[in-house]
């Protein structure tokens, strides 16, 4: 097989400021912005986490474009920096990496936290530096206390409150791995969803087995119907999610079939002559762009 090439050099580079070239203007007012204070004395406080990403050198003055990372380079030069470590792509486009991913997940951020403080850094030092209140530092260091490494996993790529873990993390592995697993799905993964679904759980996939505090509102017997429902709900899930593929495949045939159907005049005539609901619903299908409409 063969191996895409890369396009930045894998290890980042320590690059004298003095030798990056900015590729656009720094927006106006950005010293007096909320944002530009929080990297700054993130910077300040615990270093770039992010590399710059550069240009390659030009052959006569040794300068680089400086590709992705303009705020950064203010903020470090406003504090004193030198140098920076960088990514150097390897081709001339001013396309970036940074064009196309996801900015960091919850866990992702769990992990540069837990990491930071290992290193030394206190979760006060890190708070100031965030501009965030301490506790919410420590809900972040502590996200994945309790949570199981399969419900984890499938929340790597998500971004959620960190809230949320603390609902999880009152659930057995199993049923960790079921509420993760339907709130990823239904594209739901929030605090209000995690404890609908921590109230509906049956005291025997709870750790200790013991119920949450009753919702307001609600007898036993509707607790224990929501129970029932809710487990009826995710059967169901389970059974359309295992026949989504072909049912959409099935779909998009169908709705092709309609297209070159309807373009026959003769189909036209005798539809709207003897079944004109069942025209109406063909044209319907045809103008549908998305399945979900």
């Amino acid at each position: 097989m063969t191996q895409m090439p890369l396009g930045f050099v894998p290890d980042p580079l320590t690059i004298s400021l003095d030798l990056l070239l900015p590729s656009r203007k720094v927006p106006e007012g950005l010293l007096t912005s909320r944002k530009f204070k929080q990297i700054q004395s993130s910077i300040d406080a615990v270093g770039l986490i992010e590399p710059l990403t550069i240009g390659k050198p030009d052959k006569t003055t040794g300068m680089h474009v400086l590709l992705d990372g303009h705020i950064r380079l203010f903020a470090m030069k406003q504090i004193g920096f030198k140098d920076a470590p960088c990514l150097v792509a390897t081709d001339d486009e001013t396309y970036t990496y940074n064009n196309r991913i996801n900015r960091l997940s919850t866990i992702q951020e769990h992990f540069m936290i837990r990491r930071a403080v290992e290193r030394g850094v206190t979760p006060a030092r890190l708070a100031q530096a965030l501009s965030v209140d301490i506790s919410h530092i420590i809900k972040k260091m502590n996200l994945l206390d309790g949570v199981c490494a399969e419900a984890a996993e499938l929340l790597k790529d998500q971004q959620f409150s960190a809230n949320v873990g603390a609902v999880i993390r009152k659930l057995k592995p199993t049923r960790q791995v079921e509420c993760v697993e339907l709130m990823v799905a239904t594209n739901n993964i929030t605090v209000s969803y995690a404890q609908a679904l921590l109230a509906a759980t049956p005291s025997h996939l709870l750790v200790d087995e013991v119920k949450p505090k009753k919702i307001g509102g609600l007898t036993p017997e509707q607790m224990a119907k929501m129970e029932r429902e809710m487990g009826n709900i995710q059967g169901q899930f389970k059974l359309v999610e295992q026949t989504y593929g072909q049912d959409v495949l099935n779909l998009v045939l169908a709705k092709g079939y309609l297209v070159k159907l309807l373009d026959n005049e003769a189909v036209i005539r005798y539809l709207s002559h003897n079944h004109p609901d069942v025209l109406v619903e063909f044209e319907h299908i045809v103008r549908t762009v998305a399945l979900d409409k």
